[in-house]
């Protein structure tokens, strides 16, 4: 019998960037009795994280050079899709969200509920406890109450690296045009939202330890601005006060 969760083909994305450390504990975790295939895609790793992805038999692609976490995760959706998912989950190797998540979020989509999904550190309650550092805890509580505003909707969070996604979605969003940088996981929720899909929350415990990534207190700004000026244009394309690059008309 093919591997599924209710039917539909799960595909795992591992986003990758030096992550020989956490990489095999993370695989190790994910629950391989429903997925369809693991992808991981490598962005020019210094460490070992291409040999050991081939080790463990992860299907592999290599950028050649560092191209930007969103350049990375282009490639993740569209392997994925030439793989045959009919769901693609996002999970960071760096095993800062559980991997064993993976089923239940799958299913929130299977079952025809949503078209997306995100696994959410806030709704557990112990997210500074869990070790975000302070400031980002803030940052994103204050970035999360300023998109709920501009886009018109409530979510717990729009910074988690955790989330699943079902195929239409993928296929539907105008991926090509967000950035190569890490805003553009803040560009592709709001593009959800802008064209419609149904988005749910999954409550996710965290995970902040030394060989967790994390971006820089610099580039957690420019991360910042990226997010605001995302929402602001957003709301700008509701209004019809222009057409944003981002927000093409008639994608769904």
């Amino acid at each position: 019998m093919p591997k599924t969760v209710l039917g539909k083909k799960v595909v795992v994305v591992l986003p990758a960037y030096n992550a020989e450390k956490t990489l095999e504990q993370t695989y190790r975790e994910l629950p391989h009795d429903y997925l369809h295939a693991v992808v991981l895609v490598d962005d020019a790793s210094h460490d070992k994280t291409v040999r050991l992805a081939r080790e463990l038999g992860i299907r592999t692609f290599v950028h050649e050079s560092n191209m930007g976490y969103g350049a990375n995760q282009k490639t993740c959706y569209r392997e994925a899709l030439d793989a045959g998912a009919d769901i693609v989950v996002m999970v960071h190797p760096d095993y800062q969200y559980s991997p064993r998540l993976v089923t239940a979020m799958s299913a929130m989509i299977a079952s025809g509920e949503y078209d997306a999904v995100l696994g959410s550190r806030i709704l557990t309650g112990g997210t500074v406890g869990g070790g975000m550092p302070r400031y980002k805890y803030i940052a994103n509580r204050l970035l999360t109450l300023a998109q709920n505003l501009l886009l018109g909707i409530k979510l717990s969070e729009y910074h988690t690296g955790f989330r699943a996604f079902s195929k239409e979605v993928i296929e539907s969003l105008p991926l090509q045009e967000n950035s190569d940088d890490f805003v553009f996981d803040n560009q592709m929720l709001s593009q959800v939202v802008y064209y419609g899909f149904r988005m749910g929350e999954l409550s996710c415990p965290t995970r902040y330890f030394k060989d967790a990534s994390s971006i820089n207190f610099a580039r957690s700004v420019k991360y910042g601005l990226g997010v605001l000026w995302t929402s602001v244009l957003y709301r700008l394309g509701k209004w019809g006060v222009m057409t944003p690059g981002i927000f093409p008309p008639n994608k769904k």
